[in-house]
């Protein structure tokens, strides 16, 4: 059949497989790129709407958290429906998606935007690296992953400083419209280069177990509603309380109908594979670590050192590009040495660089802050391999599609709680900072005193009426400690990520200690 993959590339040839990997490539990329780029414009939405960080982090966590759940239908979509026609109707949910984000008026239509992007993108990235995978000659396939990885970690990098560039020159909400024309470019192609689905194929009698796939739905949905409203509504209070209990029922009939026989979404029987579980639990630990590291930099520069949105979106390129750049060699670095050497000198440059920039402040200059991002991301360009290959190494051929499945899904649902719980450690210390600072302005303290006074004198020279002086000077004075605790808070912010980052250097030694032993368990 002329449509089919086959067909294609016996009728395009030599070029078949780039076309194949412009197409996929060019929507998938802009996918990722979708999803940090909103990071840059966290400040302007805050403002806009009037509300804090607590929901504006919902136009980043919903769209990690429907990627996550999407990410499972995918095969199931591409066996029913054909690579083509899955891939063009994901791009036009997606750009639905990015039109409603553009145009609506209220925030939670902007989130439910975000979702439909989510769901969209979730389905897109199992896509792409299948349709790579069928289209480059087995000899070839490590470049196309190679291709896959850089798409990634260029697009993250790119999206935050292309986000400030529109902000700086246009409108926040023009930032959801900025990848459309890539998705118009890539859904052509697609029309053109992706196979449709065989006639006569068994996917049409595929089964989907939307059971499951609706309880993991109710599980990460109430889960990070109460994360996100846990520390506004009360950690024990009514409501937290029965979205956590939901969250545990429904997170748990999940995994019941995971392990049941014929289930197809997670094969949970993998984590019987001890190298395997301590490989998915860095890829946990990476996704919380990384995204909420993504998220924090620009609203960093914005809020704490007055950075432009651009200057903040800039701040972490050149890290970004230039791990991109040295992907094939970490990855060759990858297969040569033992995978826990990777992932612990990732974790260890990653977490280094966080802790250092946890004592940044308003006057640490732009290059500091810049070269500290950069570390980090270097040290995640070892890792990511690294870990990679301690996941997938471990099991055998025939497993290597549900581990790659379990990878992802840990990754991108890490990235979720990462945001959403970063995002409450940055309320709490600021308002504990807050709090702490404000008990020590006192009569009796003289460094409130000499302010005050010193404020009062400006006010004078200027002209101020005597009697708005004090309560100018004591205004001042509020926004000078909220400035002080919101800087401390985000310091916190980055200590925090740099012990969670830490933690994976847990796994990495239980799978130094397994290759001693040589110990493989059975993953039947």
């Amino acid at each position: 059949m002329r449509e089919s993959s086959a067909g294609l590339a016996e009728r395009y040839g030599a070029a078949y497989p780039w076309l194949v990997a412009i197409t996929t490539l060019s929507a998938f990329a802009t996918a990722v790129l979708t999803s940090s780029i909103v990071n840059v414009a966290v400040p302007d939405v805050m403002g806009a709407f009037g509300v804090g960080q607590d929901r504006v982090q919902f136009i980043a966590t919903a769209f990690f958290a429907t990627m996550t759940a999407s990410l499972l239908l995918s095969p199931w979509a591409v066996a029913r429906f054909g690579p083509r026609l899955t891939f063009s109707v994901s791009l036009a949910f997606f750009t639905l998606g990015a039109l409603m984000c553009t145009f609506s008026a209220s925030l939670p239509a902007i989130i439910v935007g975000r979702v439909v992007q989510g769901f969209a993108s979730g389905i897109l990235q199992p896509l792409v690296m299948v349709s790579l995978v069928q289209a480059f000659p087995p000899e070839r396939r490590g470049l196309a992953m190679g291709l896959f990885s850089m798409g990634i970690v260029c697009a993250h990098g790119v999206g935050p400083y292309f986000g400030g560039l529109t902000i700086d020159h246009f409108n926040w909400r023009l930032i959801f419209l900025v990848p459309l024309p890539v998705v118009f470019f890539a859904f052509a192609m697609g029309l053109i280069f992706l196979p449709r689905r065989a006639s006569g194929s068994a996917g049409s009698r595929i089964l989907f177990d939307f059971r499951g796939f609706g309880l993991l739905c109710i599980a990460l949905f109430s889960l990070m509603t109460a994360i996100a409203n846990g520390q506004r509504d009360g950690w024990v209070s009514d409501g937290i309380l029965l979205l956590l209990l939901i969250a545990a029922i429904s997170g748990g009939g999940f995994v019941a109908s995971q392990l049941r026989r014929g289930a197809g979404m997670l094969d949970l029987t993998l984590f019987r594979n001890i190298p395997f579980s301590a490989a998915i639990c860095v890829a946990f630990v990476y996704g919380l670590s990384n995204f909420a590291g993504v998220y924090l930099y620009p609203v960093f520069g914005q809020l704490v050192q007055d950075y432009t949105p651009t200057a903040a979106g800039f701040l972490i390129l050149p890290g970004t590009l230039v791990a991109a750049l040295i992907l094939p060699l970490t990855g060759r670095f990858a297969d040569i040495a033992p995978p826990q050497l990777g992932i612990a000198l990732g974790v260890s440059l990653f977490a280094a660089s966080n802790l250092v920039l946890a004592g940044a402040d308003i006057s640490t200059m732009f290059p500091v802050v810049a070269f500290l991002i950069f570390v980090g991301r270097v040290g995640l360009a070892f890792m990511t391999p690294a870990m990679t290959s301690a996941a997938l190494g471990a099991l055998p051929p025939e497993k290597l599609s549900q581990g790659a499945a379990i990878v992802n899904f840990t990754m991108l649902g890490g990235g979720a709680l990462g945001i959403n719980g970063l995002v409450v450690i940055l309320d709490r210390r600021t308002q504990f900072h807050g709090d702490a600072l404000t008990a020590t302005q006192t009569s009796a303290n003289p460094a409130t005193r000499e302010l005050l006074a010193s404020v009062a004198r400006l006010l004078g020279e200027e002209g101020f009426a005597e009697a708005l002086r004090p309560s100018v000077a004591l205004n001042y004075l509020g926004e000078v400690l909220h400035a002080q605790a919101n800087t401390l808070g985000f310091q916190d912010g980055f200590t925090a990520i740099a012990i969670v980052a830490m933690l994976g250097l847990a796994p990495a030694a239980v799978l130094h200690l397994t290759s001693r032993t040589g110990k493989r368990p059975n993953t039947q």
